[in-house]
């Protein structure tokens, strides 16, 4: 295993994206990234020698799409808990949580505090978007736009959309009645409740991985088909059968989705602990997730695990993963690994984090 930095510049937007790195993608030579205490992507470059990620732009996704929650009275944003990032169809996707929340509680809080803390459930709009801003190249790499001609469709414009700008394109309206999600939708992420924890694109697919709900043991995975309507709001377009949702439920081992990517027509997820515990952490791949057509239970034979991922005590937890060649040019493909809570060892400098890069199995280079 070997680790690479990623060193993001000290700018009060983004002061807090290192220690709470939530999802990663790669982009030929650059990395995308979200955070769960943002409301910007950002993005980093390799150096010419390979040997770490910089220039790091950042980019608000408020700049491009009407958040559903606006700056309170001190200016501040609520993030939207990004959790997921992917690159299809000339745009950057991505997901908040869609999650409630529960206060925390500290060691030095009294009992009255801590009690009430724990009594207090927040649910913030700002979770509840999936969405696309346009990717253009430059001389200076990647940036997002709010749109940009289509070149695949002469013409046509990519254009900054989502859903979720409204309560009335949330996806978790059309979960309500779900008899395996909809009891799930008012529990807080961390209790077990909807966490939604990746996205990946595959053709006209959206794979959306859930940590939360676990149910006896089995994890759940959305697909989603998306598509434009008025404005900037995204809707949900029906399969076949009428349905705007498919769900697959995995063995991964009782853990939940912590992340998902496409490697071709399999899905590799970072699998996890569901509730608030450190471990066990591995990579799993679904093998022909992308042939599905209609929900399935995914077992046996159509899980391979791949590898484990190293995991601390109440720090390093593995949040995101990208397929990337090696940065050393042997050639071979390996995942890197973006940690939230960092060890100390990771953090050589506040503004910078070390990565893993896991080589993958010769069977999956």
């Amino acid at each position: 295993m070997d680790t690479i930095p990623i060193r993001f510049v000290d700018d009060h937007l983004v002061i807090d994206i290192a220690e709470s790195l939530s999802t990663v993608r790669s982009d030929g030579r650059h990395l995308w990234l979200g955070g769960d205490e943002t409301v910007t992507i950002e993005r980093v470059t390799l150096t010419a020698a390979g040997d770490a990620f910089e220039e790091h732009v950042s980019f608000p996704v408020g700049d491009f799409l009407p958040l559903p929650e606006p700056a309170d009275e001190d200016g501040v944003v609520p993030e939207i808990d990004i959790e997921g990032l992917d690159l299809a169809g000339g745009y950057l996707w991505f997901t908040g949580s869609h999650a409630r929340t529960r206060k925390r509680v500290r060691a030095d809080h009294a009992t009255d505090a801590a009690l009430a803390r724990l009594a207090k459930i927040s649910n913030n709009g700002n979770r509840h978007i999936v969405g696309r801003i346009p990717v253009v190249s430059t001389p200076d790499g990647p940036v997002l736009v709010a749109s940009a001609p289509d070149p695949a469709h002469p013409g046509e414009l990519l254009t900054a959309a989502a859903l979720g700008l409204s309560k009335s394109t949330r996806l978790t309206r059309e979960l309500r009645e779900d008899p395996h999600l909809g009891p799930f939708l008012r529990i807080p992420s961390k209790d077990n409740g909807l966490d939604i924890e990746g996205l990946a694109l595959v053709g006209e697919r959206m794979y959306l991985g859930l940590r939360g709900p676990v149910l006896r043991g089995w994890a759940v995975v959305l697909e989603l088909r998306v598509a434009g309507a008025d404005g900037q709001n995204l809707v949900l377009a029906p399969f076949d059968d009428g349905a705007v949702y498919r769900k697959h439920f995995l063995d991964l081992g009782g853990l939940g989705v912590r992340d998902l990517m496409a490697d071709g027509e399999d899905l590799l997820l970072l699998a996890g602990p569901t509730m608030d515990l450190d471990g066990p952490v591995r990579i799993h791949a679904w093998r022909g997730a992308a042939r599905a057509e209609t929900s399935a239970v995914v077992h046996d034979g159509a899980i391979e695990k791949v590898l484990d991922v190293p995991y601390g005590d109440g720090v390093d937890h593995a949040e995101g993963i990208t397929l990337m060649a090696d940065p050393a040019g042997s050639g071979q493909h390996a995942v890197l690994v973006v940690y939230d809570s960092p060890a100390a060892h990771r953090r050589q400098h506040r503004h910078e984090i070390l990565a893993d890069i896991l080589p993958l199995p010769a069977a999956r280079r």
